[in-house]
């Protein structure tokens, strides 16, 4: 049973109150106010396993958390306890997880314009892998390892021509695409390599098609050219790649319409693949790096919210208004994204009415979830939307200056506070008024 195919937490439970983790959600929304994250441990945990179980007959794989979908410290320091290793995008991820006590050796730096300054300090504290986007970057990348000698292993990162049936904005892997080589330059970029910057090891290729997947054959499409290339590049260069990066994206099931595979299915797809393409194209089994950041993370997440006003308007839309919206979840506004919800201290009620929430944002696009059907709400309850961890609090802003909310831990009937609620200094810290305005 794969935990990552529930809209809920696998914890959740309908007593008199919605409670997750052992925890009471209304009392949760009461101590730590609202809008409030909630993180349950025993979901994440579960999905790891998930993981590591779909993929342990490939005794070559090895598992990168995709940070982008949420890095904290405690959520670093879970995932290294489950045997993950971390894609990161950016210096502040790649120091969150430095500051948390975690090595590098177990971590990947990607991302299509990566800065100078982030390239040194990523190389100066020992990054593990990067993966090279561009031209630019190989000079970089050559320049600060001369400067601290040292030799660094890369992935390159190519863009396979795979179209997975997602929202445009969070496709990767098309011919068309910001990220990565083209396949026609790879010949160019290695022999560059290999001539000019001896300090650099290209270990392998990466690639990333999409986001959201709901067809596993991509992933077998994508192994292929994976697995030729190698073979290409061996025949050509006489150099042995031996790591493949698939990157991730597997779909999660935000509401009861979504059917994405489970992970066991991508799992056998992927395996499946690299045993038939590594025969066929007579390349020695690769490490196998795999990517999920939202499949891990998403399910074990939800929002609290306090119900404010309520606006019927004659004859159409009823809605409810939460403390919350657009700045703690931009999804709904960005990609169209559908949630599913409840009234956590209504969880007995049978009698519901369809209404709209709203958000408090100064924005008429500021809308979380259109036409849902709910007990009949108050001012003053607690509404739960689920499957928020991944790429809510990630994409969180500070619009209309409101502060960021407040993360909670539960496992076990236990909270811990994991990220601290922004405070109304904490808006002003980094402004500056010039002497000449004072």
């Amino acid at each position: 049973m794969t935990t990552n195919q529930y809209i809920k937490p696998v914890t959740a439970k309908t007593e008199k109150n919605l409670t997750i983790g052992g925890c009471d959600t209304v009392d949760l929304a009461h101590k730590y106010g609202t809008p409030l994250y909630v993180i349950d441990e025993a979901t994440l945990r579960a999905i790891c396993s998930d993981y590591k179980k779909a993929f342990e007959r490939y005794s070559y794989t090895k598992m990168l958390y995709a940070s982008k979908a949420l890095c904290t410290s405690a959520i670093s320091k879970i995932l290294t306890s489950e045997g993950f290793g971390f894609d990161t995008v950016s210096a502040g991820e790649i120091y969150t997880i430095l500051n948390s006590g975690i090595s590098l050796k177990n971590v990947l730096f990607n991302g299509n314009n990566k800065s100078e300054q982030e390239l040194d300090f990523a190389i100066k504290n020992d990054i593990g892998r990067i993966s090279v986007d561009n031209f630019l970057e190989v000079k970089l990348i050559s320049k600060i390892a001369g400067k601290y000698n040292k030799n660094i292993d890369v992935l390159l990162r190519i863009t396979p021509g795979i179209e997975c049936h997602t929202h445009e904005y969070i496709k990767t892997g098309q011919l068309d695409s910001k990220f990565g080589f083209d396949l026609t330059q790879l010949d160019k970029v290695i022999t560059d390599i290999i001539t000019n910057h001896n300090n650099i090891k290209i270990r392998g290729l990466h690639a990333h098609i999409g986001s959201q997947i709901f067809e596993p054959e991509c992933f077998r499409d994508e192994i292929d050219i994976l697995i030729q290339e190698i073979s290409c590049i061996k025949e050509k260069f006489n150099i042995k790649l031996d790591e493949i990066n698939i990157g991730g994206g597997l779909g999660v099931k935000y509401t009861e319409k979504d059917l994405p595979p489970s992970v066991n299915e991508i799992a056998d797809v992927i395996i499946n693949s690299l045993e038939k393409y590594i025969t066929k194209y007579n390349v020695e089994p690769p490490t196998l790096y795999i990517e999920p950041g939202r499949s891990l993370i998403s399910t074990a997440g939800v929002t609290l919210y306090t119900i404010g006003s309520m606006k019927q308007v004659p004859n159409m839309t009823k809605y409810i208004t939460v403390d919350g919206g657009m700045a703690d979840n931009p999804r709904p506004g960005m990609y169209r994204a559908e949630y599913c919800a409840d009234i956590a201290n209504k969880m007995n009620l049978k009698e519901k009415e369809t209404v709209t929430v709203a958000g408090r944002f100064c924005e008429s696009g500021d809308i979380l979830i259109k036409d849902i059907s709910l007990p009949k709400p108050e001012t003053g309850d607690i509404l739960c939307i689920y499957n928020t961890g991944a790429y809510n609090y990630s994409m969180a802003s500070n619009y209309n200056r409101v502060e960021k909310p407040a993360m909670v831990l539960v496992n076990n009937a236990q909270s811990d506070i994991i990220i601290n609620r922004e405070t109304l200094n904490d808006i002003v810290s980094h402004d500056v008024i010039p002497d000449r305005l004072k």
